[in-house]
């Protein structure tokens, strides 16, 4: 394994003491992507916003990295140790045992830098403005038979900043270029990508590996710099210890978002983006290269498109069931293992299921107070205000992808059908309840603390680099951000 985990910051958490033989994991849930760290004045604190996406911490199987390689880039790191890791695979084991590799790039996620060479690719592409890209990209959709040519998109939600024709020339031209520097962002993905593939095929074993290629969300939409919190205390921080001209945009001491714009260029013609449960948030692409050694039907072969739904539950039971194994629950070497909720797509692969999921197939998402389920074609969302209306509405997919028809009023009895199924969900995956005043938010986690709490990591302390783990505490950070905002 080779990048992001997220999963915690302390050894027992680590991918090494989760069954990955070898790994080098970001431990937190983003970072600079050169790993800079300005020199704070000793009477300066880092922003809360800040404070667990500050340093690169990593570890390397079961032990703090003190110092990244000089010339570290996120992707580029990632990728050649991949690389690294799945020779000594080779060396050590070749055909004799097979691999499980998971390679999770923290680019694109802010704050968006770059090599300058990926950059350049880019410079003058975006400078019609993010409207025109959308429909640009919408267009090609439809030309490549990837929505209907009939589609409705969803309008751009982009109240929280002022509108594009009210934008200086300046200031079009700083927001054009944080896109141009998302793309070299994703450009260098996908070299990287090419590094680890192309290892793959010089050692003759591409043909015997399935390799699948996703998102984790959909695009980040925040307009950071119109929060509260902020402006009141992030961006000082950010003019005091970043430069973010023009010229330096993308360098490692840079630090900028590209905003709701730009990331509903890339999400339409879906409702919002990245942490509201709208499609926009939820639906992501999915690519997929299989190997010869499984059957692979006419609809799912190289260049094969399909809107089918399926989610990241179903890759488990894909793998398993193209490696021909079972998964072992209700127990596994003496203790007690759940089954899995997803499904496997192999059959649909293959062509002996017309559907990945049937109909009746249920699933749920929240986040931050929000809330959806899907059932089938129909899915009810809950989005507070300001971004909804603060009550369930309801939406047929298959008619409404872009969640503009609202038929809670209309078919008041499905709604209530998918209200109970989600009580259902609830019940059955442990949905910590969510209100948008943040009042049962606090309540809701501190019952959960100490135990699941997430660690704060005091970076900026003499000796935190050497011993994070001596620096890192539980403390009452929920309450602390609410009094912020």
């Amino acid at each position: 394994m080779s990048g992001k985990w997220h999963l915690g910051l302390t050894p027992e958490h680590s991918p090494y003491a989760r069954g990955f033989d070898r790994s080098l994991a970001h431990l937190p849930a983003c970072s600079n992507h050169y790993a800079y760290e300005p020199q704070l004045k000793s009477d300066d604190e880092t922003p809360t916003f800040l404070e667990a996406s500050y340093i690169a911490l990593h570890m390397e199987d079961d032990k703090y990295v003190k110092q990244l390689p000089e010339g570290w880039y996120s992707s580029d790191g990632y990728g050649d140790k991949m690389v690294d890791y799945l020779k000594d695979w080779h060396e050590r084991e070749g055909e004799e045992r097979p691999f499980f590799a998971y390679l999770p790039f923290t680019a694109p996620h802010w704050p968006l830098q770059a090599p300058r060479e990926y950059i350049d690719h880019y410079r003058g592409v975006y400078d019609d403005g993010p409207e025109a890209l959308r429909q640009k990209r919408l267009q090609r959709l439809k030309e490549l038979g990837m929505v209907r040519e009939d589609v409705e998109a969803h309008p751009v939600v982009d109240d929280e900043i002022k509108p594009w024709d009210e934008y200086t020339p300046e200031e079009k031209k700083l927001s054009c270029t944080a896109m141009e520097v998302f793309a070299g962002m994703v450009e260098c993905i996908d070299t990287n990508v090419g590094k680890v593939v192309d290892y793959l095929a010089s050692i003759d074993e591409l043909d015997n590996t399935f390799v699948c290629f996703m998102s984790d969300n959909g695009a980040e939409g925040a307009a950071y710099e119109a929060y509260p919190l902020v402006q009141s205390g992030v961006m000082p921080h950010l003019q005091k210890y970043y430069d973010n001209s023009l010229e330096n945009l993308g360098n490692g001491n840079s630090f900028i978002w590209y905003g709701p714009r730009w990331a509903q260029a890339a999400t339409a013609p879906s409702r919002l983006y990245k942490a509201y449960t709208t499609e926009g948030g939820v639906r992501v692409p999915f690519l997929a290269r299989f190997p010869t050694s499984v059957t692979v039907a006419d609809h799912a072969r190289n260049g094969g498109i399909t809107d089918q739904f399926a989610t990241v539950m179903d890759l488990a039971p894909s793998i398993l069931d193209m490696a021909g194994v079972s998964h072992p629950a209700p127990s596994y070497k003496g203790r007690e293992i759940v089954p899995m909720r997803g499904r496997s797509f192999y059959p649909w692969v293959r062509g002996d299921s017309p559907r990945i999921h049937d109909q009746d197939f249920i699933q749920g998402w929240e986040t931050c107070g929000r809330a959806a389920l899907r059932f089938g074609d129909w899915k009810i969302v809950y989005i507070p205000k300001p971004k909804g209306p603060e009550r369930w509405q309801l939406y047929n997919l298959a008619a409404d992808p872009g969640e503009i028809h609202d038929l809670a009023e209309a078919e008041p009895e499905r709604l209530k059908k998918l209200l109970k199924l989600w009580d259902q969900y609830v019940i059955e995956t442990g949905v910590i309840p969510l209100n948008p005043d943040l009042g049962d938010f606090i309540e809701a986690t501190e019952a959960q603390m100490p135990e699941n709490a997430w660690m704060e990591y005091d970076y900026w302390k003499k000796g935190a680099r050497d011993e994070p783990e001596k620096f890192m505490r539980k403390p009452p950070r929920f309450q602390r951000v609410v009094k912020q905002f």
